[in-house]
């Protein structure tokens, strides 16, 4: 799917929120989440901060990088 940015500043929230959900991973066995937020442009969700994703998160979901850590040892 494609998505056309309009502004300068979605262009920036995105690209920020992308940046922290990657460095997030890096550190967290719960996958990191770009949501889209008609206030902020686009935030950066840990999954580990809810049980499962509401419906209204998972429905704004544009981007995901999954958590870099692993249990099985």
């Amino acid at each position: 799917m494609t998505q056309v940015i309009d502004t300068v500043f979605d262009a920036q929230s995105y690209f920020a929120a992308v940046e922290t959900a990657e460095r997030r991973a890096l550190h967290s066995f719960f996958d990191q989440h770009v949501v889209e937020d008609d206030d902020q442009g686009y935030v950066a969700l840990d999954e580990g901060d809810y049980n499962a994703l509401p419906t209204w998160a998972m429905n704004r979901v544009v981007h995901t990088v999954h958590g870099a850590l692993l249990d099985e040892f």
